[in-house]
């Protein structure tokens, strides 16, 4: 049974988590997540034991899905997140975004536009826009939701209301 134990605690300790754990501790604190938020008021002192403790508390899981969500006092640009979920949306919708940038409306483009960050404002101006550009966007003989997002933000770029949001991409 000893052997076991031992095992096992071998295994936790060489695990990629934990040394991750580890090296969060010995260079700034365990940081956030559900540990930092539980022990936070014994985070301020600096101790091992109650660092251990939210490291370990964090290494449940609940720390990336705080770090990816921004919560639990983690903070999350969202830049990395954002662009992913633009990907995976023109990559379901790629069709459906092909035609809507055609039309210069839909409710695909409509909602591409809110994933990138378009304001709602602006968002009759952005769909213009992508009409307008509607070629060069697409590049119709290469259209795959990458070129095809490639060829928006270069659009975009060119474009000052929209600059900075291309940038992001």
């Amino acid at each position: 049974m000893k052997k076991q134990l031992l095992f096992a605690a071998m295994l936790i300790a060489c695990s990629p988590m934990a040394a991750h754990a580890a090296a969060g501790v010995m260079e700034s604190g365990p940081g956030c997540g559900l540990g930092a938020m539980m022990w936070a008021d014994s985070a301020s002192k600096k101790h091992i034991i109650q660092q251990s403790l939210i490291a370990t508390t964090n290494g449940t899981g609940m720390q990336t899905f705080a770090i990816t969500s921004g919560t639990s006092g983690c903070t999350n640009d969202g830049v990395i997140v954002q662009k992913e979920r633009v990907n995976v949306f023109a990559g379901i919708n790629f069709d459906n975004l092909s035609q809507e940038m055609a039309q210069g409306s839909g409710e695909h483009l409509s909602s591409l536009a809110t994933l990138m960050g378009v304001p709602v404002e602006l968002q009759p101006q952005f769909f213009a826009l992508v009409q307008e550009h509607y070629d060069a966007i697409l590049q119709a003989q290469n259209a795959t939701p990458v070129t095809m997002l490639d060829g928006l933000y270069q659009t975009m770029a060119g474009h000052p209301a929209f600059a900075q949001l291309a940038s992001k991409g």
